[in-house]
């Protein structure tokens, strides 16, 4: 069984909730690995903007639609979240060290494990929010 159907793991309204809020980052970090892989003008010219080479973009976006197909499966989805905690804490730090706003990254970070701890009852236990 997977974490999100154990029988009584979480109820229906968190789990839809987790899923959705899940999706969402999920969604964005498939396009955006995607269309690192096509390599269009824009993206060539905001990673040269960024410091990055040509050569890196390709390997970048692979490491990106990787992570986020870990996190997507359900049995890899805590590790996933790790995974994409370090790839955006990565574009955290590259936006902070050229001065540009970098909140795009670090809220798709909270969204991520806002969602998996939505439908995961194995982290309720991990982090316990007070009511």
């Amino acid at each position: 069984m997977t974490l999100e159907t154990q029988p009584g793991s979480v109820s229906k309204k968190m789990l839809w909730g987790g899923r959705i809020i899940s999706a969402l980052p999920a969604l964005l970090l498939l396009f955006s690995g995607a269309i690192k892989l096509l390599k269009p003008a824009p993206v060539l010219e905001e990673f040269a903007r960024l410091g990055y080479s040509e050569s890196v973009v390709i390997g970048i976006g692979i490491l990106e639609l990787a992570c986020t197909a870990v996190y997507l499966i359900p049995r890899t989805a805590i590790l996933g979240a790790i995974l994409l905690t370090g790839y955006l804490g990565g574009a955290v730090a590259t936006h902070v060290r050229i001065g540009d706003p970098f909140y795009g990254p670090a809220v798709l970070g909270v969204m991520v494990w806002a969602g998996l701890y939505l439908r995961t009852r194995e982290l309720h236990s991990l982090v316990p929010l007070r009511k």
